[in-house]
């Protein structure tokens, strides 16, 4: 088997694992997705405590039915423009790296299931640009949708220091 034919396996392979049924949301005008496997519930805005000398877009934690939840936010994450909260806005709660976060979006879309024929190789944007938190990009119904790497939105770093942050203020 050649490079290309392996290489082009390999793409297949990564496709198919990544297949299946997302949670699409908005930030600003553009469409993302979540594998649904990794969202715990989804969750209306709370009151949310401020934990100093934490990075700019965590945004605190919550008390979520006693259970102390990090929450960031994805706008500040992704450099983006600050947002006025709508009735819309709400937290999308994940499991990763073996933490409940939760992340606030603009507006939650719907439930999609996606295809492997229906996602795109991530294109290549030069060195200077990391792209390695996208699983694919989701082209369905016309409509295309950034497929997130939740395990990989957050760095190992900043996972620990979300878990350090969620122990103390228990």
């Amino acid at each position: 088997m050649t490079n290309e034919a392996t290489a082009q396996q390999a793409k297949t392979e990564i496709k198919n694992r990544h297949a299946g049924k997302f949670l699409s949301f908005f930030l600003k005008q553009e469409e993302y997705g979540i594998e649904i496997l990794k969202v715990q519930e989804i969750i209306g805005l709370l009151p949310i405590t401020r934990v100093p000398r934490t990075p700019e877009y965590m945004r605190g934690v919550i008390n979520l039915r006693g259970k102390i939840i990090p929450v960031t936010e994805l706008r500040s994450k992704f450099g983006m423009e600050e947002r006025e909260e709508t009735a819309e806005t709400c937290i999308i709660v994940v499991e990763t790296s073996g933490l409940e976060i939760g992340v606030i979006v603009d507006k939650v879309s719907e439930v999609l299931d996606i295809s492997a024929a229906e996602i795109e190789d991530v294109p290549s944007f030069g060195t200077e640009v990391s792209t390695d938190y996208l699983l694919g990009i989701g082209n369905t119904n016309g409509r295309v949708r950034l497929l997130l790497d939740i395990d990989r939105i957050l760095t190992v770093k900043e996972a620990a220091e979300l878990h350090n942050v969620a122990a103390s203020v228990a």
